[in-house]
């Protein structure tokens, strides 16, 4: 067991590792990782042991939530929040955030992301690898900008949305609550709550 803990890292798989590099890379060398899955006993995790249950029993301080899908992201930091913990914002020392923008407590920044001046990036949320954020967006709570996605200036994205990969969503426009937009889609007009759009021009389908 690690003592003098700076930071619990919750989760174990791909997005876990990007966390953790991203604590690593910003000096603080101390974290543990906790993960649920039976699997992770006995796994390391960049050089750090992965302890198995993900629970906040006994454990005080800071954690972040390092899991991808943000339902279970969402639940998570409710259950280590409720048990004391408080949320920790991590944000890599490569990403590039205007003075005038806002993060809120546990939200995640990788490397090579861009936040452009007044935009808002909710609790919970991510703004993953090579994201841009052009001026005044907001990004929702508990909500993921996939890697290379572009927001345009003013663009919303409500809680609990994922912008995929590779996607562009021109200026001004609202993505709702609970929506997807795939991969490389183009999102010209707003977006419902809920819905899932894909293509060029994006189109909503059916869940």
């Amino acid at each position: 067991m690690l003592t003098d803990i700076h930071i619990l890292v919750v989760g174990a798989g791909g997005h876990g590792a990007v966390v953790v590099d991203a604590i690593q890379s910003g000096g603080l060398a101390l974290v543990a990782v906790l993960d649920d899955s039976p699997r992770s006993a006995g796994r390391t995790l960049l050089g750090l042991p992965v302890e198995v249950p993900a629970s906040p029993v006994g454990r005080s301080g800071g954690f972040h939530v390092a899991i991808g899908d943000n339902v279970a992201r969402l639940r998570k930091t409710a259950e280590f929040s409720g048990a004391g913990m408080s949320p920790v914002t991590v944000v890599h020392p490569r990403a590039v955030s205007s003075r005038s923008s806002s993060i809120a407590s546990g939200a995640f920044l990788a490397a090579g992301c861009v936040l452009g001046p007044h935009c808002s990036v909710g609790a919970g949320a991510i703004v993953n690898h090579g994201a841009v954020l052009d001026h005044d967006c907001s990004v929702g709570e508990f909500s993921h900008v996939a890697p290379n996605a572009t927001l345009g200036g003013g663009v919303q994205v409500g809680r609990r949305s994922l912008v995929g990969a590779g996607a562009t969503v021109l200026p001004g426009v609202r993505i709702g609550e609970g929506c997807v937009v795939g991969a490389g889609a183009v999102v010209r007009r707003d977006v419902p709550d809920g819905m899932i759009v894909v293509g060029v021009p994006a189109k909503e389908i059916n869940g």
